[in-house]
């Protein structure tokens, strides 16, 4: 199919303020109609970032309204052993996916089906459909054990989550594929904002790479691309050299930093690599100050630093899209609205001015 050039479409990053489903894919739909994502609701529990694709892990409890694994139970052995002989099933071809652990339940993600039902009827005008996963590092750093640690520094644990996450992720991008060829699933890591601190002192670039590695693979076994998305600053190193094919950052807070790797980042886009660019920022201070075109000329500034990194701005055009900087699920419904209105008017300002400039 080629390589995917996106032309700065616009593209959203998942969780919205709102309790309705069918409401938020409407809105999702008005605001990207061309590569629409399902809609992550945060308001209901079962939406959050774990607890969302918490559902198969092995040894898992909850207790106090608080979700944990422990391992030291008496029917764990079996438990992860029944984990591991589905996952070998499954990725041999001995047992459907879409009859596994690994789906994400209509409770856990009401929003899906709807997305997948509607997206069926706007096959025609679609460009992509985007999903979503909570990323390996951020899951595993987050879930905790019986003892209150990490589950990312238990080997066992660790490994089990990341197939988890893994196989969630392709059952994803199978039911998208089966709608339009080559999905994309985002991982959405906030944790790794945090590389380098005392906090994640053990938390090695070559554990990360494992990490992404194995949950890139179940979104490449359906022909489909890769993301992260990182709202915050990180070793930005790290996510060039993963391999994964889009990596979503907040330009408008941190493009300064991104910058700073200028050789990994030319080789990043000569691969084929997109950016998915932040331009548009989910602070409210921030989105009064700012307009479509003053977010506009932000990033035809951006575009020109790019280029004197040696990187043409026809291919930080067509290697873009243009996003908010982060998700809007925890901000009020009336800076969400505004927020998407601004990612659609931006991108469609920033396609018309750059036709218009570097066009016949």
């Amino acid at each position: 199919m080629g390589l995917f050039l996106p032309d700065c479409r616009p593209l959203l990053i998942g969780s919205l303020p709102l309790t309705d489903h069918q409401e938020a894919i409407e809105q999702i739909f008005a605001a990207t109609p061309e590569i629409p994502l399902w809609p992550q609701l945060p308001v209901h529990p079962r939406e959050g970032m774990l607890r969302q694709f918490v559902g198969g892990m092995p040894g898992l409890m909850e207790r106090g309204g608080k979700i944990f694994v422990d391992p030291t139970t008496e029917n764990f052995a079996e438990e992860i052993l029944g984990f591991y002989e589905e996952y070998l099933l499954v990725t041999e071809g001995g047992a459907a996916l879409e009859e596994s652990r690994f789906v994400l339940h209509q409770e856990d993600a009401p929003g899906f089906s709807s997305f997948l039902r509607h997206a069926t009827t706007r096959r025609g005008s679609l460009y992509a459909l985007k999903g979503q996963s909570t990323g390996p590092v951020t899951f595993a750093t987050s879930l905790a054990d019986n003892e209150g640690r990490a589950i990312f520094y238990n080997d066992q644990l660790r490994d089990a989550a990341v197939k988890l996450l893994a196989l969630k992720a392709r059952w994803q991008a199978r039911m998208m594929g089966e709608i339009l060829p080559r999905p994309i699933v985002f991982f959405d890591e906030p944790g790794l904002a945090g590389l380098g601190s005392s906090a994640f002192i053990t938390v090695t670039p070559e554990i990360i790479s494992i990490c992404l590695d194995e949950v890139f693979s179940g979104v490449r076994e359906e022909g489909g691309l890769t993301g992260i998305h990182v709202c915050a600053n990180t070793e930005w190193p790290v996510l060039f050299a993963s391999g994964v094919d889009i990596i979503s950052y907040d330009a408008y807070g941190f493009f300064d930093k991104l910058i700073l790797y200028p050789e990994e980042l030319n080789t990043f886009l000569a691969r084929g690599g997109i950016l998915a660019s932040g331009i548009v920022p989910t602070a409210e201070e921030s989105i009064d100050r700012e307009t479509a075109d003053t977010l506009v000329d932000i990033w035809f500034d951006q575009c020109r630093q790019l280029e004197n990194l040696g990187i043409v701005a026809e291919t930080v055009y067509a290697q873009s899209l243009i996003t908010p900087s982060c998700g809007t699920g925890t901000i009020s419904r009336t800076y969400a609205d505004r927020v998407l209105e601004l990612t659609r008017e931006v991108s469609e300002k920033i396609r018309s001015r750059f036709l218009r400039v570097t066009g016949p």
